[in-house]
């Protein structure tokens, strides 16, 4: 009876320790993901920030070009605020898959990274 107990102390041990490391392991786990997915936001949110740089000094050159040929600076500046408003519109119309799609497929692929590389 003595041997019973002494293996079942043992396989008690033994699931201890097992959930322990099944612990470890998924918290490790989820600090990779997090981690790879915060990483990916940070670059995409540099990303946005340089291309959005490049927007607002391409805007203010197209609006000096467009004010040149018009003769007159308010005129251009006119010219490129609706061109932007009419890209705004599209966007907007667009969102759903312009934006709220790629934005989860790239979202729901860093979380699933490691499982498609199993």
């Amino acid at each position: 009876m003595e041997k019973v107990f002494a293996k079942a102390d043992e396989l008690v041990g033994t699931m201890k320790e097992y959930v322990n490391n099944r612990i470890d392991f998924l918290k490790l786990e989820a600090a990779e993901k997090s981690s790879g997915l915060i990483a990916s936001l940070l670059a995409r949110t540099i990303v946005a920030v340089v291309f959005l740089c490049f927007f607002i000094f391409a805007g203010v050159g197209m609006s000096l070009l467009a004010g040149e040929y018009t003769g007159k600076t308010w005129a251009g500046y006119l010219i490129v605020a609706f061109v932007y408003l009419l890209l705004g519109i599209v966007a907007w119309a667009g969102r759903s898959w312009m934006l709220r799609m790629p934005i989860m497929n790239a979202l729901i692929k860093e979380i699933f990274k490691s499982d498609e590389e199993d």
